[in-house]
């Protein structure tokens, strides 16, 4: 049927009418489209030459439809057909008539983007291909003619590229001829056919083509427009195979560099050429480029202010003043020239400055001298479209200031003065802020959104760098906020520049200027287009905190504002038609409006804070509206809510059953804060039902809920007011649950102290007797039948709960619990022990808030317990003995380091014991007595070479946790150590300084930084335990304070990079008898290194060169042992997130570590851990791939293209990739 049907259609498609011929071919395409149509080898035939014969149809529009009719025929008719069809098209195309040409173009473009499957293309690909060479080389071909064959060859190659390995040396012979073409197009189009083709070439045929390219280069007498188009072709091929041109920057930089410099006065186009094409390298050679980088800096530097035609005779630095009255004659002595090509230069130095500034991070500090002053300077560039070219290379300049310096603080400044980029570009603040204060003068809308960019950048990068000079930016934003001409892509960037000033800067600066500033941000609230309603309200936000930053309001008079503010913003808030992000902004700028004015607003209260309710009761503004009754809440200045309370409340009770996880914590602490401040206001009644509401939030399976429903039972406790049936509710609702909560093995930090706060506000409130709580808790930590034992965690929990429980209620209740719990260990019978293990746990955190030593004999009691014959009973035990002592120092620590004396089996525990009480006086800041200090040391000491490894590192953890306390004495004792002939008193030393480097600044810091070097230096010591002492000390270091190890970076990478090598001297077989067992004594340190660089590029990254760790370092981890792999794979995301470029430039070498490890398989008989451990691998490694296909440019690696082809044909490994990509 369908056949006839399509008959039909055909014979129409042959008749005399256009009309009828145009309709028919329309419902051809129909046909064709459809799923269903299939045609036998009769119909084809027919198909296909009738629809090549409609493309020469004298009608436009029907030769048109033809072209779309190709594009589902060649999917539905058989490979033969096709190629027949692309022979005729080749040969209208070459020898038809002129008017058909374009259309046979078109078509022939058409077929070629609609192959998919390989074999077609390769049929395609015998004879397509020649004809069209023949029609770019053949003499006598028009320049019309070379040029369509180029493009659709270009096509082909993009395509298929790689199918045509064997004729790539012919093809690439006929197109570099044509590089010496008369006709400019023709030159263009095979520059584009070249890069095309190689990113597929193999690695001779690209030297040959690049050889090529240098010699018509380096020839003499070239014309110029021939020189040109080679410099396109070397910037088109490096774009096109990126680091695989590293090779031949050695040929190409210098002749690029001397043409730019040599070139004709008027050869502006030579100069840009070469400027684009060193661009290219910066970017994706950044490995072989790097000894041309100062030689380029100075090129694009120069080339920055290249104005040949131009003088700039205006007096750089004339009076700020005297610029307001010439403004319009400014616009007149403009030099324009419409033939003046030299901005393309200026353009592409700008450019290729950016290039160098993104690729360069460790040259920062040479940036900041050499081209900072000359970006500034050039601000004044006059062709807009350069000037912003400018602007963005010098906000890169900023951005790359803020990677470098992420998280550091510029600790003892006057050692690091002159490397510190962030103090470099302090130094240039005032040169920027006059250079930008003169564009934001200037006529055009787009220079001034420049300007504020780099304003905003500057800020972000340095928040108060701009205190001395906000009086003379104000005008600009002024200017910019009250312009009639003025659009609303400036007005936002002028507001959110504002927004972040006042954000980081201090209150005070901004007082002079109050006046000058609110009245443009107001108008600006009442703008119609919404993006900046919002922003002026964020800044009304900032304003309001600005103008009464304390309740005092000191030195400002802030009253005349309060109206006008408020005002604007009711204005907003009331109006219900408008967009989302307004109402939002209008909610929360109203919240802050009324906490810090709401002592001047008595009278409009009772009409602004229903509106507050009511925005409560819609569900996509409630959200905001709940978190602005905190802000008010928690206002000093008790805001009178009684107009409203009530309703709130009843609100706010209602949202902790709603699903939404983000409304219900906000309303958690909105009321919290509403109870603390009005509880007098509030009636029993509501806090019963707020109480229901909360039991059912506490669980372990959301802890910071837990934590903050916890908070809030504990304030409704807390209110004396509150009646005794609120007690009620919590004993029966509440304390169930959080006896199952602290049964779990989760809790911990901050619902762990809601939950001791709790316990305690239960005492406190005395509606639950002590003795029922203290049996609850300890019943608690029995085993249950069903569930088997309590976790370690729990009972460390239910003890902490315990002694809060225990003080909260007093002395004497106190003491008897204590007699209660050594009771329980004085009867020692083994069966029980669970119950004593909680016992010597509770008895430690007793004594650790409370001094024990009125129980005689208590340290003895607790000394029974090492005998036991359970492991986690002797360290509950030690772990007692410490917290005791920390209750009591003179009186129990003496006795601790007598025991460690005298007591060799039990020394371990005591050593524990001692670490317990040494951590926590380093976290308390408090103080030993200096004969204590004394003996704590030589004990130490005296074990610093045990044979027990574990003995080595609670000593290393008590030596590095002294030191905290008293740096003065132990560094220098430390630093002795790291020459003993020991090696484990080395080791044990290094790990020590490890212990001490915590995150939050301490004493010991400055004491330390001269002598970091001789601890860290013991990575290059021969035995193999003090250099993973030292790599792991290096570790702590690059994660807590960066800034102590930068200078010694240089020093101690190679040698840190070494250790990440497989030695061999460290492998050793082990004989067991039936079968060898190969042991690796090297591979904790290798991971340990490897792990050691992951920290480094998180915080010093303008130290490490990735380029010369990739290759070989990181490349040998990727083929190393499953532990050494999984940190390499989180390394190798890492860079190609950070460092992209120099992960290109060595693509190809990386791809067959990471192709081997997706591919393995497990033996046979390898057990599920085996099993487990390489699914883990594959999918790490896919990770990793995944970063890697991120990377634009990443497809100039034909072996990545293949790996991810292999992956999307694996259906399992695909499955994985896709899950992974999707996390």
């Amino acid at each position: 049927m369908a056949n006839l049907q399509i008959t039909g259609i055909l014979e129409k498609m042959t008749g005399k009418d256009k009309d009828y011929r145009y309709m028919a071919t329309s419902d051809l395409l129909n046909e064709l489209n459809k799923e269903t149509f299939k045609a036998d080898t009769d119909l084809e035939i027919k198909l296909s030459n009738i629809v090549l014969q409609q493309l020469d149809d004298v009608a436009g529009d029907v030769s048109g439809l033809a072209v779309k009719c190709l594009a589902p025929l060649v999917k539905k008719v058989s490979e033969a057909r096709v190629v027949e069809m692309t022979n005729k098209l080749c040969d209208k195309l070459l020898n038809g008539k002129d008017q058909h040409r374009d259309i046979a173009s078109i078509a022939l473009k058409t077929i070629v983007c609609e192959v998919t499957t390989q074999s077609l293309a390769q049929s395609i690909l015998v004879s397509l291909p020649p004809q069209l060479i023949k029609g770019i080389t053949s003499p006598g071909m028009s320049t019309e003619i070379k040029c369509e064959c180029l493009d659709i060859l270009c096509d082909v190659l993009h395509k298929f590229g790689n199918l045509m390995a064997t004729d790539h040396e012919l093809l690439l012979n006929a197109l570099l001829s044509q590089l010496n073409s008369n006709q400019a197009s023709v030159r263009k189009k095979t520059v584009s056919c070249i890069a095309s083709l190689a990113s597929s070439l193999s690695d001779d045929l690209l030297a040959k083509a690049t050889i090529e390219v240098v010699r018509n280069l380096r020839s003499k007498g070239v014309k110029p427009e021939m020189t040109r188009t080679n410099i396109q072709m070397i910037g088109a091929l490096s774009r096109a195979v990126g680091y695989r041109f590293g090779p031949h920057l050695g040929d190409t930089v210098p002749v690029l560099i001397n043409y730019c410099t040599s070139a004709s006065e008027n050869d502006e186009e030579l100069r840009e050429y070469s400027l684009q094409a060193l661009e290219s390298f910066l970017l994706r050679c950044p490995r072989d480029i790097s000894s041309y980088c100062d030689e380029i800096l100075h090129l694009a530097l120069e080339y920055l202010s290249y104005d040949p035609n131009f003088t700039d005779n205006m007096e750089e630095d004339t009076d700020e003043e005297s610029h307001e009255e010439e403004e319009d004659d400014e616009s007149a002595n403009e030099y324009t020239d419409d033939e003046d090509v030299s901005w393309k230069v200026r353009r592409a130095a700008a450019k290729c400055l950016a290039a160098l500034i993104v690729s360069r991070p460790e040259l920062l500090s040479k940036l900041y001298e050499e081209a900072c002053p000359k970006l500034i300077d050039r601000f004044k560039e006059r062709e807009e479209n350069v000037k912003m070219d400018v602007f963005n290379t010098f906000i890169e300049l900023l951005r790359q200031t803020g990677n470098v310096t992420k998280g550091q603080i510029d600790i003892n400044e006057s050692r690091q003065v002159c490397v510190f980029p962030r103090w470099l570009l302090k130094q240039e603040v005032p040169k920027i802020v006059k250079s930008i204060n003169r564009q934001l003068r200037e006529k055009s809308i787009k220079t001034k959104v420049g300007a504020f960019s780099v304003l905003k950048e500057l800020v972000v990068v340095l928040p108060d760098c701009l205190a001395e000079h906000i009086g003379s930016l104000i005008p600009g934003i002024e200017k910019a906020l009250n312009d009639k001409s003025s659009t609303s892509n400036l007005k936002i960037e002028a507001l959110i520049f504002t927004r972040l000033v006042l954000a980081s800067h201090s209150p005070s600066v901004f007082h002079p200027h109050i006046k000058a500033l609110s009245s443009p941000v107001l108008s600006a609230v009442g703008e119609r287009y919404y993006k900046v309603t919002a922003e002026a309200l964020r800044v009304c936000g900032e304003l309001v905190r600005i103008v009464r930053p304390n309740i005092q309001g000191l030195g400002f008079n802030f009253t005349p504002y309060v109206h006008p503010i408020y005002n604007a913003i009711m204005s907003r808030l009331t109006n219900q038609d408008q967009d989302q992000e307004v109402k939002e902004c209008a909610i929360s700028c109203m919240g802050l409006v009324i906490s810090t004015f709401g002592d001047n607003l008595r009278a409009e209260l009772p009409a602004c804070l229903p509106v507050l309710v009511d925005r409560m009761g819609n569900e996509i503004t409630r959200l905001t509206a709940v978190k602005a009754f905190a802000v008010i809440a928690a206002s000093p200045l008790r805001i009178d809510l009684s107009c409203v309370l009530a309703h709130v409340i009843a609100e706010l009770t209602a949202f902790l059953r709603k699903a939404n996880r983000a409304l219900r914590q906000a309303t958690l602490g909105t009321l919290n804060s509403l109870i603390v401040a009005y509880g007098d206001k509030i009636g029993s009644s509501a806090y019963e039902v707020i109480i229901v509401e909360l039991s059912t939030l506490i669980s372990d399976s959301d802890l910071h809920m837990t934590a903050l429903a916890l908070e809030l039972c504990c304030t409704l406790m807390a209110d004396r007011r509150s009646s005794p049936n609120v007690g009620l509710a919590v004993r029966n609702k509440v304390l169930s649950q959080a006896l199952t909560l602290i049964k779990s093995s989760l809790l911990q930090g901050q619902a762990l102290l809601a939950l001791q706060n709790f316990f305690a506000a239960l005492v406190y409130s005395a509606n639950t007797s002590f003795d029922t709580l203290l049996d609850c808790l300890l019943a608690s930590a029995k085993p249950s039948p069903q569930s088997g034992g309590v976790a370690k965690q729990a009972l460390y929990s239910i003890a902490q709960c315990v002694a809060v429980l225990c003080l909260a209620a007093g002395d004497q209740k106190c003491s008897s619990t204590v007699k209660m719990l050594t009771e329980i260990l004085k009867d020692d019978s083994s069966t029980n022990s669970a119950k004593q293990h909680l016992a010597l746990l509770c008895l430690g955190e007793i004594g650790r808030r409370k001094d024990l030593s009125s129980h005689v004999h208590i340290e003895t009691i607790i000394i029974e317990s090492f005998q036991s014959p359970f492991e986690e009973i002797k360290s509950a035990a030690s772990y007692a003995l410490g917290n005791i002592a920390v209750g009591n120092l003179s009186k129990y620590l003496p006795f601790i380091l007598d025991q460690i004396d005298n007591q060799q089996k039990k020394q371990y525990l005591l050593l524990h014991s001692l670490k317990e009480v040494i951590v926590r006086q380093s976290v308390d800041k408090a103080e030993f007595q200096d004969s204590s200090v004394e003996k704590i040391l030589k004990l130490l000491f005296n074990h610093c070479e045990s044979e027990e490894e574990g003995v080595r590192n609670v000593v290393a953890e008590c030596l590095g946790k002294i030191a905290l306390i008293e740096p003065a004495k132990l560094v220098p004792a430390l630093k002795v150590r790291t020459t003993s002939a020991a090696a484990f008193t080395r080791a044990t030393v290094v790990i020590a300084v490890k212990y001490s480097i915590v995150e939050r600044p301490e004493k010991i810091d400055e004491i330390i930084y001269p002598e970091i070097s001789s601890f860290l230096l013991l990575i290059k010591d021969h035995d193999r335990h003090v250099r993973r002492a030292a790599v792991l000390a290096l570790s702590t270091f690059a994660h807590n304070k960066p800034n102590l190890i930068k200078g010694l970076l240089p020093e101690l990478l190679p040698l840190l990079y070494d250790q990440t090598v497989v030695k061999k001297e460290l492998i050793r077989t082990v004989d067991l008898g039936p079968f060898k067992h190969i042991v690796d004594d090297g591979l904790e340190l290798r991971k340990a290194a490897f792990e050691c660089v992951d920290t480094l590029l998180d915080s010093c990254l303008d130290q490490v060169n990735p380029s010369s760790f990739i290759v070989p370092y990181l490349k040998s981890g990727l083929d190393d042992h499953y532990d050494v792999k999984m940190p390499c794979h989180l390394i190798l995301s890492k860079l190609a997130d950070k460092c992209p470029s120099a992960v290109l430039a060595v693509l190809d070498s990386l791809v067959d570590p990471l192709q081997k490890t997706i591919n393995f398989k497990p033996k046979q008989d390898a057990v599920k851990q085996e099993v487990d451990r390489n699914e883990d691998m594959i999918r790490s490694a896919l990770r990793a791939i995944a970063a890697l296909n991120h990377i634009s440019g990443g497809d100039c690696s034909l072996r990545f293209k293949s790996l991810m082809s292999e992956i999307s044909r694996s259906p399992t490994l695909w499955d994985k990739y896709y899950s992974i990509r999707n996390e």
